[in-house]
């Protein structure tokens, strides 16, 4: 063979193999995107470089394939259920306590799935994994409590947030979203979903009944406010 013949030969074969390199990471890019959702895109937005951020969520994928994960029996849904209705019935008295138990309660149903629930930003990247669609809603739901726990959430605040919450507590506890007890339906879309109201703008707005005001979002209630309004 010339020494013509084997510089073609070795570039072919670099070739290949740079196209077979090419088509494993297109791959392994659209099996993280189709898993993890928005939270790709949120992970590639702050990362260093799209190859870091996919090396960090392969990582929690590791890690999360470590976690001994567990399915709720029929009883326990029962009765997470039953307690998800008495805090959305709380809400209308006593908003600052729901949310507070809005909290509790994910969290216990978060580390009785099986999840660390030591560390937030730990328990997130494992929640990720799985529940990665809702795990915006649950973000704005935890900084919306942060705000409550200094006393310095609106009313409009807390509503969101019991909103929110019940977003990743429908996916963890494996029901339909229009499923969850007691739950009001169309507050928020399903892939979207407005950010939390300010204090500046929301404690400028016009109350004219507060209890209306405290109740969970419903269409009916939504739309006899903006007729108030």
């Amino acid at each position: 063979m010339s020494s013509t013949s084997v510089v073609i030969l070795v570039v072919v074969i670099v070739v290949v193999l740079a196209v077979v390199a090419a088509l494993v990471m297109v791959s392994r890019r659209r099996a993280l995107q189709r898993r993890f959702g928005p939270e790709y895109d949120r992970a590639v937005a702050q990362g260093d470089s799209r190859l870091a951020a996919e090396r960090e969520l392969r990582e929690r994928e590791r890690r999360h394939a470590q976690l001994e994960l567990r399915e709720l029996t029929p009883e326990s849904r029962q009765r997470y259920a039953t307690a998800w209705e008495q805090i959305q019935a709380k809400f209308l008295d006593d908003p600052n306590a729901a949310v507070t138990e809005a909290d509790e309660i994910v969290t216990q149903l978060i580390a009785e799935r099986g999840y660390p629930t030591g560390d937030y930003d730990e328990q997130v990247a494992n929640l990720s994994v799985e529940h990665a669609r809702t795990l915006g809603h649950y973000r704005d739901a935890h900084e919306i409590n942060l705000i409550n726990a200094k006393g310095e959430a609106t009313t409009e605040q807390l509503r969101q947030a019991v909103v929110h919450y019940r977003e990743l507590f429908s996916d963890l506890l494996g029901t339909p979203r229009d499923a969850t007890p007691d739950v009001t339906r169309d507050a928020t879309p399903d892939a979207t979903y407005e950010p939390p109201a300010t204090s500046a703008t929301t404690e400028t707005e016009t109350v004219t009944d507060e209890r209306a005001d405290r109740r969970v979002p419903d269409e009916r209630v939504e739309h006899d406010t903006t007729h108030r309004s």
